[in-house]
């Protein structure tokens, strides 16, 4: 039988690469990985278990928090405030930076993640999953700030996500190319299963809400014609696939090519504005495409090189293939008159 590598052994390999790594970053991952496996555990028997349904919560957007939300959440701050790695960690879920309590060893990395995307479909068995993004700390203080954690997606050590579907997956990168891992329930651990994954040059998929129609501008209206138009620049006709979980809509694009979309738009005329969140969602996501060949950006510009003002910052997010995400960047930077 063929030895297959385990991701542990892939990251004693690779952690010479990550600047200034010292092993903190391996159990830092290693502990993060284990609280997926819990996560994921309960995410396979979430129908045989009082775990479905909404808390009654209201979390820090104005939405109704899932029981496996709550769950997922308390799972990783349990694991990580104990591995000694972390200085802070901040949630999707949660309004403030999260700190590590001073009875617990501390590190120089920050963690910052979402407990589990796309938990409106929780209840229709529809595929989730755990975003996470790593940086480190940039002074030698003991009192963390906001503004130290508010650092642009360029500067993250590494980023990646946990899938819970059919089988249980886990991509990611620390700046030196993409690998994705299978779970094997049979054994408990993670299995290189997608080496140096590649996205395609360009797709034959686009992928956006377009029962927003109605509330995009005219460019954005422009951009997803230019999909559904087989005249256009593009030179083909698009299909539509839209999950409605971002990581699920993501993994799909990163491995078929293609485009994910969310743009802004004018429900509220007084504050147009994009639904992902920097920090959570669109940043780690554009540090695992740009390392794997694609493009991120936020209409114009590039994902990895805006500055967060807020924890929970928005931003509109265009993700996948260089060919058509460069198309999108066209029209969005066209003269109006033109």
């Amino acid at each position: 039988m063929q030895h297959q590598i385990t991701v542990t052994e892939h990251l004693l390999l690779h952690q010479k690469k990550v600047p200034g790594a010292r092993g903190e970053f391996t159990r830092l991952l290693n502990e993060l990985i284990f609280a997926a496996k819990i996560i994921s555990r309960e995410v396979n028997k979430a129908g045989l278990v009082d775990i479905l349904g909404y808390t009654g919560k209201i979390n820090v957007h104005g939405e109704e928090v899932q029981r496996l939300d709550e769950f997922a959440h308390s799972v990783i701050v349990y694991r990580m405030q104990r591995a000694g790695v972390l200085c802070a960690m901040a949630s999707e879920e949660h309004a403030d930076v999260i700190p590590i309590p001073n009875r617990f060893p501390k590190g120089d990395y920050f963690l910052v993640f979402d407990p589990l995307d796309g938990s409106s479909n929780i209840e229709a068995n529809v595929s989730i999953g755990t975003i996470f993004s790593v940086y480190r700390k940039k002074t030698k203080s003991e009192d963390i700030t906001l503004s130290e954690l508010l650092q642009k997606g360029s500067e993250q050590v590494a980023a990646g996500y946990f899938i819970y579907s059919s089988s249980t997956i886990m991509v990611y990168t620390s700046g030196e190319g993409v690998h994705g891992f299978t779970l094997d329930p049979s054994v408990g651990e993670f299995l290189l299963s997608h080496p140096n994954i590649q996205i395609p040059e360009e797709g034959k998929v686009y992928s956006v809400n377009e029962a927003y129609w109605n509330y995009w501008d005219g460019k954005t209206q422009r951009v997803v014609s230019m999909f559904k138009d087989p005249n256009s620049d593009l030179g083909k006709l698009y299909s539509l696939r839209y999950i409605g979980s971002l990581v699920a809509d993501f993994h799909r694009t990163l491995l078929y090519g293609g485009i994910f979309m969310y743009p802004m738009d004018y429900r509220d005329p007084k504050k147009p504005r994009g639904k992902l969140r920097l920090l959570y969602e669109a940043a780690p996501l554009a540090f695992i495409v740009e390392q794997a060949g694609g493009m991120a950006i936020d209409g114009t510009n590039r994902i990895l090189d805006i500055v967060p003002q807020e924890l929970h910052q928005r931003t509109p997010l265009f993700i996948g293939s260089k060919k058509e995400v460069q198309k999108v960047k066209e029209i969005y930077e066209q003269d109006d008159s033109e």
